[in-house]
C-alpha cells in the first residue's frame, strides 16, 4: 500500500527526527502556540475596530477562524489562567482568586491528571512557558522549558522563543505558552497629562519613549471609540489611548512569532490560538460578569484547515481551550473527555510522599468539563455550546464578591450571591483615573449604563435579554412580566452549580 505524503513524512521522521533540505527545516508536524494577553477585549481591526493598529492578528483571523462569541468565565487574573490550564471551573480545579503574594489561593493538586502543560507533555509534545505565569502549584502546571523575557514587549519575548521554536535535535512536535503582561495596567502615570486625574499608562514607556524593537503606535484620545460599559470623558478618552498603544505592542509580538515560524518552515504545521484572560482593565470590565469582563478576543488559524477567513457566532468558553489542544496532539480520549494517557494523581502524589490530605476538593478530576471545538473551526454556521456559565468569587482575597451566570443567545442571569455588599474593586481599577473622575461627581453620576451607585450597590438577580439588549442597560429581574422565565434561568443555574459540585450552590437555601 502506497502510503500518503504526509503519513510517509511523519514515519521517516519518527525514525530520524527532523532534518533539512536546502534551507527548509523539515520538522515535526501539529505544533501549538498559546499566545494570551492580561486583560484585553475584542479591540481588534478584525473585530471591528475602526482605530486599532493590529494588522498581524487581523492577518491571523483572515487566514484562520474569529469567534465572535468566545468567553471567559471569570474576568480575574489567575482564577481565570487555572480554567485555561484546566479545562476546569474554578470551583473544580480549586483555584477562586489570584495566585501571588498573601492573596495565596492554588488549585487543587489533583488537577495534575487534567492541567494543559502536563497532557501536553504526555501526548509527546516538549512544551515551554513564557511570560506571565500567575497558577499554581507549578508542581500541577510545569512546563519542560521555562523562557525569560520582558513580558512588557512580546516582540522580545518571540525572539527569546526562537531556539525553542526551531530547535532540530528534538523530533517531538513543541508546545509553547506565550503569555503577555500587556495590556495589563501599570508602569506609573502619565506626567505629560493636564488633566488632574492622570492615565495609567498600561505598560507603555514614559514621555512616549519606546520598548527596544517596538515601533510604537500611539493614539489620540479624541479619536477613540468609547465601549458600552463606560462614559464618555477626558479621563476615559485618555486610558483608552494608553490602553490602545499597549494592544499594538503585542501585535507586533504576534508578528514577530509569526516570522520566526516561517523563517522556520513552521508557519503551516503550528496552530495558532490568540485570546485573552478576560476584558480590559475598567470598571465595568475586569473583575465583573457583565460582557466586558467575560467577551474576549478569540482568533485561531489551523494551518490543516482547508477553509480560511471563517467568522462564527458559535459560543466557547475557556473551559474549553486544554480539551481542545488536546484533541489537536491527538491525545484527547472523546469517549471520557479526558486524556487518552491520563496521569493517576494518586500514585503520583503518593510516589512523592504527599499525604493524602484533601488534594481533590472532593472531585474526582478525570475529565473535562469543557470540550474541543477544533471540528468548528471551518465551518461558520457551526455552533458549539448552547449554553455557557461562568463564576467569580475573588480577585484579590479581599475582594469576596461571588457570582454566578449562565448565558445563551437569547438571555442572561447574574446571581450576585453577596448582593447586600457593595461590589469590591481591584486596587487599580479604584484608582483608575476613569473610575475616580465619576466616582468624585456624586452617586447620580454616569458610569456607562449605570450610575455610580448603581455599579457600587447590585440587585440580588440582574436578568438581561442579552440578544435585544447586549449592553445589559436594563434589568429585568424584578418586572412581573419575566418572573417566569426568571425562575427557568435560576433553575438551569441551579441544576449547573449541583453538576458542578459548586459549593456556592447551598446560597439558595440560606442566604
Amino acid at each position: 500500500m502506497r502510503l500518503p505524503y504526509t503519513s510517509l513524512l511523519l514515519l521517516l521522521l519518527s525514525i530520524s527526527g527532523p532534518f533539512t533540505t536546502g534551507n527548509s527545516i523539515i520538522a515535526a508536524e501539529k505544533n501549538v502556540i498559546f499566545f494570551i494577553t492580561d486583560d484585553e477585549s475584542p479591540t481588534l481591526g478584525c473585530y471591528g475596530d475602526k482605530i486599532a493598529v493590529t494588522p498581524a492578528i487581523d492577518a491571523l483571523a483572515a487566514d484562520g477562524t474569529l469567534f465572535t462569541h468566545a468567553f471567559a468565565t471569570t474576568a480575574s487574573c489567575s482564577a481565570s489562567r487555572s480554567v485555561v490550564m484546566s479545562g476546569l471551573h474554578n470551583h473544580a480545579n480549586g483555584q477562586f482568586g489570584h495566585q501571588h503574594h498573601y492573596h495565596k489561593f492554588t488549585s487543587f493538586p489533583a488537577a495534575i491528571s487534567l492541567a494543559m502543560p502536563r497532557v501536553m507533555t504526555r501526548a509527546g509534545y516538549r512544551t515551554a512557558h513564557i511570560g506571565k505565569y500567575h497558577v499554581g502549584p507549578e508542581e500541577v502546571f510545569r512546563y519542560e522549558t521555562y523562557l525569560k523575557g520582558p513580558t512588557r514587549n512580546a516582540v522580545q519575548m518571540a525572539d527569546n522563543c526562537r531556539e525553542f521554536i526551531a530547535n532540530q535535535e528534538d523530533d517531538r512536535p513543541f508546545f509553547l505558552y506565550f503569555a503577555t503582561s500587556d495590556p495589563h495596567r501599570g508602569g506609573g502615570k502619565d506626567q505629560t497629562s493636564k488633566l488632574e486625574l492622570k492615565a495609567d499608562l498600561f505598560g507603555n514607556k514614559p514621555n512616549r519613549k519606546s520598548w527596544d524593537g517596538v515601533n510604537e503606535i500611539f493614539y489620540d484620545p479624541a479619536d477613540v471609540p468609547i465601549p458600552h460599559f463606560l462614559t464618555d470623558t477626558p479621563e476615559t478618552r485618555e486610558e483608552l489611548a494608553q490602553y490602545y498603544q499597549s494592544v499594538s505592542r503585542i501585535d507586533q509580538g504576534v508578528a514577530r512569532l509569526v516570522e520566526i515560524l516561517k523563517e522556520s518552515g513552521l508557519y503551516d504545521k503550528t496552530l495558532i490560538v490568540f485570546t485573552s484572560d478576560h476584558g480590559m482593565a475598567f470598571a465595568g470590565g475586569k473583575t465583573t460578569t457583565y460582557e466586558g469582563g467575560l467577551n474576549v478576543p478569540f482568533i485561531v488559524r489551523n494551518p490543516y484547515n482547508e477553509k480560511r477567513g471563517i467568522r462564527t457566532s458559535a459560543m466557547i468558553s475557556h473551559i474549553d481551550i486544554t480539551p481542545t489542544l488536546l484533541d489537536f496532539a491527538g491525545g484527547l480520549d472523546h469517549e471520557t473527555n479526558g486524556p487518552k494517557d491520563r496521569l493517576n494523581w494518586q500514585k503520583y502524589w503518593a510516589d512523592k510522599g504527599r499525604k493524602m490530605d484533601n488534594l481533590n476538593g472532593g472531585q474526582k478530576f478525570d475529565k473535562y468539563h469543557g470540550k474541543s471545538w477544533l471540528d468548528v473551526l471551518d465551518k461558520s454556521d457551526a455552533t458549539h455550546w448552547d449554553t455557557i456559565f461562568a463564576s467569580h468569587t475573588f480577585h484579590e482575597i479581599q475582594m469576596y464578591y461571588p457570582m454566578r451566570v449562565v448565558r445563551d443567545s437569547k438571555y442572561k442571569l447574574i446571581w450576585n450571591i453577596a448582593h447586600q455588599l457593595p461590589y469590591p474593586f481591584a486596587s487599580d481599577l479604584w484608582a483608575a483615573s476613569s473610575w475616580q473622575a465619576q466616582f468624585k461627581s456624586g452617586k447620580n453620576a454616569k458610569y456607562g449604563q449605570k450610575t455610580v451607585d448603581q455599579y457600587i450597590y447590585r440587585d440580588r438577580f440582574e436578568f438581561f435579554d442579552i440578544k435585544n439588549d447586549p449592553y445589559e442597560s436594563t434589568n429585568l429581574a424584578n418586572d412581573p412580566k419575566f418572573a417566569d422565565l426568571l425562575q427557568k434561568y435560576k433553575a438551569i443555574l441551579k441544576e449547573h452549580q449541583r453538576t458542578m459540585g459548586d459549593p456556592w450552590i447551598m446560597k439558595w437555601d440560606y442566604e
